[in-house]
């Protein structure tokens, strides 16, 4: 794999929290970050963060549940790089907790989520996520050596919520768990088809950090929050393609 110098990487989701402290991983690493952000104000708060932290750091339009966003997203990308080296999956969506009275912390409600909440979750976390790859792939092509690295969820895990003595089993989210796993389906196949190329696609699960979806509850610290994103992004040429880690540990489908 090429080095670290002048390889591009796109966050989605990337001027706050995870997709931020993975921004700053791999800026530290000499890669140009580009945060995928929907709002470009915001964006440029995060990029003026990293560049005092000596990091290279650009921001662009994007929102992942508005397929109308990413021509100008890849006519940016293509007109400033004329590719890609690096694409982290990272904006998602938890609307269990925010928009459904029936959620309670620790029950399972699946019987009595509202459909429009499951759509509204798998649209940025699934379809939105899947389109923008498909659109995002002819730059990724031009790069030596890409990488995709899904940013999903031990809460995927369908193994894991079927054994009774794992931790995530008494925890059951419907809308967010099923759209992690679908996610995880996107990752196998994408890297089967694109086996016989240099590009690595992975499903990444931070770990429950605190940020504004994992709350104050959670283990981790932000700081630890982007390490398996910026692993899985950086990958050498005999690293894995089509797994499902936390850090360098696989987890179970």
């Amino acid at each position: 794999m090429k080095t670290n110098q002048n390889r591009i990487a796109l966050i989605t989701g990337g001027n706050r929290g995870l997709g931020l402290q993975t921004a700053r991983e791999l800026g530290r690493k000499g890669i140009l970050v580009v945060l995928g952000v929907r709002n470009l104000e915001s964006g440029m708060v995060a990029v003026k963060t990293l560049q005092a932290e000596g990091c290279q750091a650009e921001t662009v339009e994007v929102d992942v549940g508005r397929r109308e966003t990413y021509e100008g997203l890849y006519a940016c990308l293509e007109s400033r790089h004329a590719r890609l080296d690096i694409l982290v999956n990272n904006a998602g969506l938890w609307k269990e907790s925010a928009t459904s009275s029936s959620y309670v912390p620790g029950r399972n409600t699946t019987s009595t989520l509202p459909t429009e909440v499951l759509r509204e979750t798998f649209e940025t976390n699934f379809f939105g996520t899947v389109a923008l790859t498909q659109r995002l792939l002819p730059l990724i092509r031009k790069s030596a050596a890409g990488r995709i690295v899904n940013v999903s969820s031990i809460m995927g895990s369908l193994t894991l919520h079927s054994e009774p003595k794992s931790s995530i089993y008494p925890h059951k989210v419907f809308a967010y768990d099923a759209s992690k796993t679908a996610l995880n389906a996107f990752t196998v196949h994408l890297a089967h088809e694109l086996r016989d190329t240099r590009i690595k696609v992975n499903s990444a699960h931070p770990g429950w950090v605190k940020t504004d979806m994992g709350e104050e509850g959670a283990d981790l610290e932000v700081s630890e929050g982007g390490k398996t994103s910026a692993l899985l992004a950086t990958l050498p040429d005999d690293g894995p393609t089509g797994g499902y880690f936390h850090l360098d540990q696989p987890l179970p489908w």
